[in-house]
């Protein structure tokens, strides 16, 4: 099955940010993107990897131990 296709305002939405964000990551390269004639659409699977692969894990701290 096809992954389904976002509109840049759904993909802000998901994103949590303005229409702004998802355009520059399209006009910079940094995401993929599909033309469709004029309109512009994200695979939900570019989304996806894109939060992964910007997913900052936290730092765990032993308190106790001397470095």
């Amino acid at each position: 099955m096809p992954a389904r296709l976002l509109t840049v305002a759904q993909v802000a939405e998901l994103l949590g940010t303005s229409v702004r964000f998802p355009r520059r990551l399209i006009e910079e390269r940094r995401i993929v993107f599909v033309k469709v004639g004029r309109h512009v659409r994200i695979p939900e699977s570019a989304i996806q990897e894109y939060i992964e692969s910007h997913t900052v894990q936290p730092i765990v701290r032993r308190f106790g131990k001397a470095a």
